[in-house]
């Protein structure tokens, strides 16, 4: 069984942000893989379904981004899986343009608090995660005002898209085919 997890906050104020992209990639899931909904549990809004023969869940913690450990740490114990192995946590990244996409096997932090705190927590940094990404902030900009903007259209229509392949690759990761993830997603766009 494998436990994906969408990093956001909770609340409509939110809904559309660029730290929300993990929670949007969670919603396509659901939708693509019609996932039905098991309720409020385990600090989060969370499904069981099937997702290429596998078990899966799917959670979008309730906690606010800072806390998000708190949500992983009662699914991983209560449905006790290996973090190490079954644990996919889906985030925004800002060194990653608008479109882009990242898959990771392990590592730390870089900056991001929600994964700070899912480090802390679960006790490894050894976890498996996409990052989706929505551009650096503006210079002069406040980091907390840029990840808690909306995007502009012509960078939304990329994250649409970027989201789309974020499913693709947690497909994959799902059916032990992280490597192929990776060598498929993990490219620098060519300047056009």
């Amino acid at each position: 069984m494998f436990i994906i997890v969408g990093l956001g906050n909770p609340t409509r104020q939110y809904e559309g942000t660029k730290h929300n992209v993990g929670f949007d990639t969670i919603d396509y899931l659901i939708d693509e893989y019609q996932i039905p909904s098991s309720g409020a549990g385990h600090k989060a809004l969370f499904g069981k379904g099937m997702i290429a023969g596998q078990k899966v869940i799917v959670a979008k913690p309730m906690t606010y981004m800072n806390l998000s450990g708190e949500s992983v740490r009662e699914l991983v114990n209560y449905y006790k899986v290996d973090p190490e192995s079954e644990l996919i946590v889906v985030y925004d990244d800002i060194s990653l343009a608008p479109g882009q996409i990242r898959i990771r096997k392990k590592g730390s932090a870089g900056g991001h608090n929600g994964i700070k705190n899912i480090i802390a927590v679960t006790g490894t940094q050894n976890f498996l995660r996409i990052k989706v990404g929505v551009g650096e902030k503006p210079a002069g900009w406040d980091l907390a005002d840029h990840v808690l903007g909306h995007f502009d259209t012509a960078d939304r229509a990329e994250v649409e898209k970027a989201i789309g392949h974020a499913v693709e690759a947690a497909e994959m990761m799902i059916t032990g085919e992280t490597d192929a993830a990776m060598n498929r997603y993990n490219v620098k766009k060519k300047e056009e």
